[in-house]
Protein backbone atom coordinates (compact mmCIF):
# COMPACT_ATOMS: atom_id res chain seq x y z
CA UNK A 1 0.00 0.00 0.00
CA UNK A 2 1.28 3.46 -0.85
CA UNK A 3 1.33 6.18 1.78
CA UNK A 4 1.22 9.83 0.80
CA UNK A 5 2.46 12.38 3.32
CA UNK A 6 1.20 15.93 2.93
CA UNK A 7 0.62 19.11 4.89
CA UNK A 8 -2.52 18.80 6.99
CA UNK A 9 -5.63 20.74 6.13
CA UNK A 10 -8.23 21.96 8.57
CA UNK A 11 -10.53 19.19 7.34
CA UNK A 12 -8.02 16.56 8.57
CA UNK A 13 -8.11 17.63 12.20
CA UNK A 14 -11.08 15.57 13.36
CA UNK A 15 -9.54 12.39 12.00
CA UNK A 16 -6.16 13.30 13.47
CA UNK A 17 -7.77 13.95 16.85
CA UNK A 18 -9.57 10.59 16.61
CA UNK A 19 -6.26 8.85 15.87
CA UNK A 20 -4.84 10.44 19.00
CA UNK A 21 -7.83 9.18 20.96
CA UNK A 22 -8.54 12.74 21.97
CA UNK A 23 -12.17 13.49 22.55
CA UNK A 24 -13.46 16.89 21.36
CA UNK A 25 -14.45 17.63 24.95
CA UNK A 26 -11.29 16.72 26.81
CA UNK A 27 -11.70 16.19 30.52
CA UNK A 28 -8.63 18.31 31.29
CA UNK A 29 -9.97 21.77 32.10
CA UNK A 30 -6.54 23.34 32.70
CA UNK A 31 -6.50 24.64 29.12
CA UNK A 32 -9.13 27.03 27.76
CA UNK A 33 -9.34 24.94 24.57
CA UNK A 34 -9.50 21.25 23.78
CA UNK A 35 -6.89 19.34 21.79
CA UNK A 36 -8.85 19.43 18.51
CA UNK A 37 -9.11 23.23 18.77
CA UNK A 38 -5.38 23.49 19.39
CA UNK A 39 -4.67 21.20 16.42
CA UNK A 40 -6.83 23.44 14.23
CA UNK A 41 -4.75 26.47 15.24
CA UNK A 42 -1.46 24.67 14.64
CA UNK A 43 -2.43 24.12 11.00
CA UNK A 44 -2.12 27.89 10.49
CA UNK A 45 0.84 28.77 12.75
CA UNK A 46 4.26 29.33 11.11
CA UNK A 47 6.12 27.87 14.10
CA UNK A 48 4.47 24.47 13.64
CA UNK A 49 4.22 22.01 10.79
CA UNK A 50 1.37 19.52 10.79
CA UNK A 51 1.54 16.55 8.41
CA UNK A 52 -0.78 13.65 7.72
CA UNK A 53 -0.18 10.32 6.03
CA UNK A 54 -2.91 9.08 3.70
CA UNK A 55 -3.77 5.72 2.21
CA UNK A 56 -6.58 5.63 -0.32
CA UNK A 57 -7.66 9.15 0.69
CA UNK A 58 -7.98 8.19 4.36
CA UNK A 59 -5.81 9.80 7.04
CA UNK A 60 -3.84 6.95 8.64
CA UNK A 61 -1.23 8.89 10.57
CA UNK A 62 -0.11 12.34 11.57
CA UNK A 63 2.79 14.27 13.00
CA UNK A 64 3.48 17.73 14.39
CA UNK A 65 6.82 19.53 14.33
CA UNK A 66 6.98 22.54 16.67
CA UNK A 67 9.80 25.08 16.24
CA UNK A 68 11.58 27.07 18.90
CA UNK A 69 14.69 29.25 18.75
CA UNK A 70 17.71 28.09 20.74
CA UNK A 71 20.94 29.96 21.23
CA UNK A 72 22.56 26.85 22.72
CA UNK A 73 21.60 24.74 19.70
CA UNK A 74 22.75 27.43 17.28
CA UNK A 75 19.42 27.99 15.56
CA UNK A 76 15.96 26.56 15.67
CA UNK A 77 15.12 23.32 17.41
CA UNK A 78 12.31 21.23 15.97
CA UNK A 79 10.36 19.15 18.46
CA UNK A 80 8.26 16.24 17.28
CA UNK A 81 5.27 17.02 19.44
CA UNK A 82 3.07 14.25 18.07
CA UNK A 83 3.46 11.20 15.87
CA UNK A 84 0.53 8.84 15.60
CA UNK A 85 -0.26 5.92 13.28
CA UNK A 86 -3.53 4.05 12.79
CA UNK A 87 -3.04 0.55 14.24
CA UNK A 88 -4.59 -1.01 11.12
CA UNK A 89 -1.69 0.21 8.98
CA UNK A 90 2.02 -0.55 8.66
CA UNK A 91 3.55 1.40 11.56
CA UNK A 92 7.08 1.07 10.15
CA UNK A 93 6.26 2.51 6.74
CA UNK A 94 3.94 5.26 7.99
CA UNK A 95 6.38 6.32 10.74
CA UNK A 96 9.28 6.38 8.27
CA UNK A 97 7.29 8.46 5.78
CA UNK A 98 6.16 10.96 8.43
CA UNK A 99 9.63 11.29 9.97
CA UNK A 100 11.22 11.82 6.55
CA UNK A 101 8.80 14.66 5.87
CA UNK A 102 9.32 16.17 9.34
CA UNK A 103 13.10 16.08 8.86
CA UNK A 104 12.82 17.65 5.41
CA UNK A 105 10.63 20.41 6.84
CA UNK A 106 13.02 20.97 9.75
CA UNK A 107 15.97 21.24 7.39
CA UNK A 108 14.07 23.70 5.15
CA UNK A 109 13.24 25.82 8.21
CA UNK A 110 16.92 25.99 9.26
CA UNK A 111 16.60 23.78 12.32
CA UNK A 112 19.91 22.61 13.72
CA UNK A 113 18.38 19.64 15.52
CA UNK A 114 15.11 17.74 15.80
CA UNK A 115 14.20 16.20 19.14
CA UNK A 116 11.42 14.04 20.53
CA UNK A 117 10.49 12.25 23.72
CA UNK A 118 12.27 8.91 23.88
CA UNK A 119 9.81 6.12 23.03
CA UNK A 120 9.37 3.45 25.70
CA UNK A 121 8.44 0.74 23.20
CA UNK A 122 11.59 -0.93 21.76
CA UNK A 123 9.98 -1.43 18.33
CA UNK A 124 9.04 2.22 18.16
CA UNK A 125 12.51 3.26 19.33
CA UNK A 126 14.00 1.15 16.51
CA UNK A 127 11.86 3.01 13.96
CA UNK A 128 13.24 6.34 15.18
CA UNK A 129 16.82 5.03 15.27
CA UNK A 130 16.51 3.96 11.61
CA UNK A 131 15.90 7.64 10.84
CA UNK A 132 19.10 8.65 12.65
CA UNK A 133 17.74 9.60 16.08
CA UNK A 134 19.95 8.84 19.08
CA UNK A 135 19.41 9.10 22.82
CA UNK A 136 20.37 12.39 24.44
CA UNK A 137 19.32 11.98 28.06
CA UNK A 138 15.57 11.54 28.43
CA UNK A 139 15.07 12.61 24.81
CA UNK A 140 16.21 11.43 21.42
CA UNK A 141 17.55 13.81 18.80
CA UNK A 142 18.94 14.00 15.28
CA UNK A 143 20.99 16.77 13.70
CA UNK A 144 19.54 18.26 10.50
CA UNK A 145 21.97 21.16 10.11
CA UNK A 146 24.08 21.37 6.99
CA UNK A 147 27.80 21.08 7.65
CA UNK A 148 29.38 24.47 8.21
CA UNK A 149 32.10 25.64 5.83
CA UNK A 150 34.87 27.74 7.33
CA UNK A 151 34.80 31.17 5.71
CA UNK A 152 38.02 32.58 4.28
CA UNK A 153 40.05 29.35 4.47
CA UNK A 154 41.90 28.01 1.48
Amino acid sequence: MEYLVRVARITDIERLAALCEVSPRAADRSSPMDAADLLRQLVYLPQASVFVAEARREVVGGAILALRPSVRAGGFVGTVDLLVVDSRHDADRVTDALLEELLRSAHNKACSVVEADRPDDPAERTRWERQGFTETGPRIARSVAAPRIAAGRT
